[in-house]
Order: structure tokens, then sequence, then C-alpha cells
């Protein structure tokens, strides 16, 4: 935990909140409690499958990322690919295979999907097991979260994630003003009602928000998911605040050898002069969302 010392004090930058450092030592936990769980209970073994359709690059990276945090805290994980030309039945058809499967105990439709064919997304989201929806996005699960049944449901990973990040600063989030931007049902959403049922005074902003810096303004802690780059500008910061970057995005650097460089959405130099607290962008909310999930699947078992 960080000093609360740090709230007191005028800093001429902020601590940086370490994504790579939490979620490794979630990891190193989960895998202790994994191992006694299969001691305890006769071989034991959580297991996750992740159904991806298509082949996109990116979800490709992202399901390499899970399938290597599953095996290093010893869950079983499986990757079923449908062709882009699966059709939305064939889809379905293979969701329910897998909640009819016993030895899974969690369920990833990777999104987006990338079919040839015309898909409704909620009707796949929605037909995968509640009680196996590790990522929270069926109706069900996100309708239980926005009533405050916190024990009882699935709570996305990039919230989660960012909650745990919250907490790591020492800032209880009871009775403070938070501001979230983006209103995503990934990020922005659960994020609101997960500060929400945590006592804060939450406001949400959005694409049509009016005077966005004026709202940032008045967070004492902001969650930023709206996928532009540094968008948020150090200026808007409230002096001390809690600042926690979702965004991951691409923008030129001819200093790299890609000729691009990975940013958040909120710009990170100036920020820093003002937040008491800052995730960076890489190695902040990003590799606690895989470290979240994996929780996610131990706890449910």
């Amino acid at each position: 935990m960080f000093s609360l010392a740090a709230l007191s004090l005028r800093r001429s930058l902020a601590t940086v909140v370490s994504g790579n450092k939490t979620s490794k030592l979630v990891r190193e936990r989960l895998k202790l409690e994994v191992d006694k769980m299969k001691s305890e209970f006769s071989g034991f073994t959580p297991g996750l499958v992740v159904l991806q359709v298509g082949d996109r690059d990116d979800s490709n990276l992202y399901i390499s990322t899970k399938l290597k945090a599953a095996a290093e805290i010893g869950i079983v994980a499986s990757h079923v690919r449908l062709p882009n030309t699966a059709t939305q039945a064939e889809i379905l058809h293979s969701i329910l295979s897998v909640n009819e499967d016993c030895s899974v105990h969690g369920l990833i439709v990777q999104l987006p999907l990338d079919s040839v064919h015309t898909i409704d997304t909620e009707l796949i989201t929605n037909a995968v097991s509640p009680l196996k929806d590790v990522d929270g996005l069926s109706c069900i699960n996100a309708g239980k979260l926005s009533r405050g049944d916190l024990g009882d449901c699935f709570i996305p990973c990039t919230p989660n994630g960012c909650m745990e990040l919250i907490r790591q600063t020492g800032v209880s989030v009871a009775g403070k003003h938070a501001v979230v931007i983006g209103r995503s049902k990934i990020v922005g959403a659960p994020m609101h009602d997960l500060l929400l049922w945590n006592h804060a005074t939450v406001t949400t902003c959005h694409s049509k928000t009016q005077d966005l810096p004026a709202q940032v303004s008045r967070a004492d802690i902001l969650v930023v998911g709206m996928g532009r780059a540094e968008m948020v500008r150090g200026e808007w910061v409230k002096e001390g605040a809690v600042v926690i970057d979702c965004g991951i995005n691409h923008i030129a650097d001819e200093s790299k050898a890609s000729g691009k460089r990975v940013v958040g959405d909120v710009h990170y130099a100036s920020a820093n002069e003002r937040a008491a607290f800052i995730t960076p962008v890489p190695g902040g909310v990003g590799p606690m969302t895989v470290a979240m999930l994996m929780e996610l699947l131990y706890g449910k078992n």
C-alpha cells in the first residue's frame, strides 16, 4: 500500500501505481491457492475456455496473454477457434456445448466477433451461462452489478482491476467524487456501478457531455476509458486526484523502430504533475485485467 501522507503533501510528480507489480502479486497468490485446491480436492482444476470467431491479430494477442496467465497459476485453459464463416447458429451451438461441460468453469467469448455474417453480439454474450460468464457481460451479471449484488455476480475484469489499483493507493473510495469518462458495457458502465456501490458519488461522462474539463476538475478519482489518445489534459485534473487510465492507443513516434508508441487516454506527462497517483500506459490497467480474470475464475470454484 502507498502512504496516505502522499495526499497531504504537494508533489512535483504523482506516485505511479504499477499494474505490473500488483498483477504479479495477485498471480503469485492465486498459484498458491490453486495448488492448495488441487491437493485438497483430489486433483480438481479450474477450467477456462476462450471462444474466438475469426483470426484478428489483436484478439490473438489478448487470448495468448490469457492462456499464458492461466497456465502460470495452474488453470486448465483451452482456445476454441471458429472460422470467420461461422454463422450465429454455429456460434450459439459452441457456447451451449461449453455451458454443458462440467469440466469448464469459465467461458470467454472474445470480442469483437470476426464473422462475415451479421451476428447479434448481445444474443451471443447472453447465451453464456451466468455461472460461467467470467467477463460479466451477460444481462444477468450486469443486472446484479447494477443493483449492488457484488458478491453474487461476475464483475468485468478491467473495472475490477481498476478498483484493485485504487485500493493499492490507500485512498478510500467512500465519500469521494469519482468521474468516469466512457460508458461502454465492458469498462465505463460497470466502473460506474463499482464506484457507486463502494460509496463514491459518481459522474459518468461521454461523447455528449458538455464542458468535459469542468467535470474532470471535480474528480477526486478519475477513471478514463474513451479510446482517444491523450484526450484528457493535465490542466483538467484536480490536484491530488487518483488517475486511472484504461486507454490503449497507438500514436506516431519516429524514435521507435515500429514508428509508433502506446499511450493512454490521459496526457501522462502533464497529468503526472497534478495527480497524487497515476497509472502508466503500458503497465497499468492492462496487466490487471488478466490478473483479475484469473482471480474471478478461481474465486467462483
